[in-house]
């Protein structure tokens, strides 16, 4: 990795329509000769992993953690929790219950 001497950016490579190859600012546009060492182009394309979990009602005793909290619907007091980014990234998680004994599922605001 290199970085640019004006601003301080990430130089990236980049093949002249001679066959030459530079590295170069993007944002000043700055060129650097290569210093002996070999260059190399390429792009790599990364797929994004997508999934969505879905839990039935058997599975979930295996796959989630409980903890000690009074359901709202039954009055049990133990329930399965998890996190989930519900709003923006600068804003806590939410966190959702799901009883163990009725199954009802209520979310608590960080």
């Amino acid at each position: 990795m290199k970085f640019c001497e004006k601003d301080g950016n990430l130089l990236v490579v980049k093949q002249k329509k001679s066959g030459r190859t530079v590295l170069v600012c993007r944002k000043c546009g700055r060129e650097y000769k290569q210093s002996g060492e070999k260059l190399i182009l390429s792009e790599t394309m990364h797929e994004p992993k997508k999934g969505i979990v879905v839990m039935g009602k058997d599975e979930m005793s295996s796959e989630l953690p409980s903890t000690k909290i009074v359901c709202p619907n039954c009055e049990n007091d133990e329930a399965f929790w998890w996190m989930q980014q519900t709003r923006t990234a600068d804003e806590p998680p939410t966190l959702f219950y799901r009883c163990k004994k009725c199954g009802y599922s209520w979310r608590s605001y960080g």
